[in-house]
């Protein structure tokens, strides 16, 4: 008998197969104030959430009309994250600026 040629037959379990599941995912969100400046949200929208400049003064304009935008959706971490690090910038520069997570 060669290679290949062989009586057993290898066949794949058929086991319960776990499915892994995505983690739930959270909205960062940011609340209109009246005291944080639009350039400054602008500037956390590009250099916090990526977004590009365009669309961070959509955003913006958004949430200064509606009280509220979405940032970004993230899971629990990143999101805890973002809010953590554009508070302690926000705080820094003076500004009241709220975020909240909202499960999506």
């Amino acid at each position: 008998m060669g290679p290949g040629d062989s009586d057993i037959s290898i066949k794949p379990r058929q086991e319960h197969q776990q499915k892994t599941q995505k983690p739930p995912m959270y909205k960062v969100l940011l609340h209109n104030d009246n005291f944080t400046t639009k350039l400054f949200v602008v500037e956390i929208l590009v250099a916090v959430f990526h977004k590009s400049a365009a669309d961070a003064q959509h955003l913006m304009w958004q949430v200064h009309q509606r009280g509220v935008g979405v940032a970004g959706v993230y899971p629990l971490e990143v999101a805890e994250t973002k809010v953590k690090v554009v508070t302690g910038l926000a705080r820094e520069h003076g500004f009241p600026l709220r975020l909240t997570l909202e499960k999506e």
